[in-house]
């Protein structure tokens, strides 16, 4: 079946994990299609559709057109992983529906390791300023099928994960960013390899007329354009091309490498489409950044306070960590399979350590030998802690909330997190009164 055949009318399709992406996927196709839901936890679903849930022991019998997967469905691990190894031609996502529905809308996918949220959220900025009609989708925004009142000239910025990217068959993007690459999502993907390839999907379905956006230096893509067939045009972004726009920046949220590098990408993509680019550098002078990314809480001249909950890899902290001095590190959680600390040596001395949670050991053993560090159970006993060391530190100093690892031991998703580390901070400010 080619994607001209495709439509979606008088079909019967399963659509499997009813968080955002599962209800916005259920509420596009209700209207003309016999639509059945499933969830591992049957609470997910509302008293009022459980009459379409899927009857588990009939599951043979059915005959289903298509099964829509939910990015955080793991066909490897979840309640029908037979049926769904055997039906892997079926399966597709929310970005496959939003293809064939929409094909000749212009879409810019934003994927890689770390900063995705952040482009994505300072391009569609930039857009904006410059008159465009565009919308923030994908994990940052909206499911992009609850889009309303779309027209030809309508851009979307997507910003999509290896867990989407990996399930697709149809989606193509005109516009595809791979920001950077580090080991990530292992535990789901097997492999580095498996999940340098999900993301490259967004490249390899592109045709002539589109534009990819990649590291100069990422060998690992290069290798895979190589042995590829890939007909958009590459464009390879190197950074030291990039100092004279840098220059013309005057936020702190950019003085980092990582945001630097991608803020890179955003200069890249608004000269292909012929964007004015003194409003690429006025908005970024004016970019806040996003809640629990690289986020300055408090600063006065003695302390500097980031909170970084959405960091979940070593790879995304070290960039702030190279950048500050004297710097009092908060990292515990869920740590992530592969990850590993790549730290240079003239840093390790600004760094003392306070490790929380359930792999509170493995992050320990992954620090360099020379940093000193504490540790507790919860991030609250972790902060007690922190909090009676800063009262006896007269210099300048950096509180770096940056957890390297997964919320869900105690926490049930890096915003939760993120706002109990701004309350406790806010406790601890008044007791130790800098």
């Amino acid at each position: 079946m080619n994607e001209k055949q495709i439509h979606f009318k008088n079909r019967k399709i399963l659509i499997y994990g009813f968080g955002k992406s599962g209800i916005s996927c259920f509420n596009f196709l209700k209207k003309n299609n016999i639509c059945t839901i499933f969830d591992d936890n049957k609470k997910n679903i509302p008293i009022k559709l459980r009459k379409q849930l899927l009857n588990i022991n009939k599951l043979s019998s059915v005959k289903f057109d298509f099964i829509v997967l939910s990015p955080g469905i793991d066909i490897k691990k979840c309640k029908i992983s037979s049926y769904l190894r055997n039906n892997r031609t079926k399966i597709i996502t929310e970005l496959d529906i939003f293809e064939i529905s929409y094909p000749n809308i212009n879409k810019i996918t934003i994927t890689g390791t770390n900063g995705k949220s952040t482009t994505s959220k300072l391009l569609y900025e930039v857009l904006k300023n410059n008159k465009k009609d565009v919308r923030l989708t994908g994990n940052i925004g909206y499911p992009v099928l609850m889009e309303k009142k779309i027209k030809n000239n309508t851009i979307f910025i997507i910003e999509a994960s290896s867990y989407q990217l990996d399930y697709s068959k149809y989606f193509r993007s005109k516009y595809s960013i791979i920001l950077n690459l580090s080991p990530d999502h292992l535990e789901r993907h097997g492999s580095f390899k498996n999940y340098v390839e999900a993301k490259f999907k967004i490249i390899k379905s592109q045709k002539n007329k589109d534009f990819s956006f990649i590291e100069n230096e990422n060998n690992f893509l290069n290798k895979l354009i190589k042995n590829n067939k890939i007909k958009s045009k590459i464009i390879k972004i190197n950074y030291l091309k990039n100092k004279k726009y840098y220059r013309q920046i005057d936020n702190i949220y950019f003085n980092n490498s990582s945001n630097k590098k991608n803020l890179s990408f955003v200069f890249s993509i608004a000269k292909v489409l012929k964007l004015n680019l003194k409003t690429v550098t006025n908005t970024a002078n004016k970019f806040k950044g996003l809640d629990y990314r690289q986020q300055m809480i408090y600063k006065s001249k003695k302390l500097l306070i980031i909170n970084d909950s959405k960091s979940t890899s070593f790879s995304s902290t070290v960039p702030l960590l190279e950048k500050y001095q004297n710097i009092y590190w908060i990292l515990g959680g869920l740590s992530k399979k592969g990850d590993k600390l790549k730290l240079k040596k003239k840093n390790i001395s600004n760094i003392k350590a306070y490790v929380y949670g359930k792999d509170r050991n493995f992050l320990i053993s992954s620090l360099p030998n020379q940093i000193s560090y504490k540790s507790s159970l919860t991030l609250k006993e972790i902060m007690k802690k922190l909090g009676n060391d800063i009262k006896k530190d007269n210099k300048k100093k950096v509180i770096l909330f940056s957890p390297c690892a997964a919320s869900f031991d105690q926490f049930k998703n890096f915003e939760e997190r993120g706002k109990f580390f701004n309350n406790i901070t806010r406790t601890m400010l008044k007791k130790i009164r800098i």
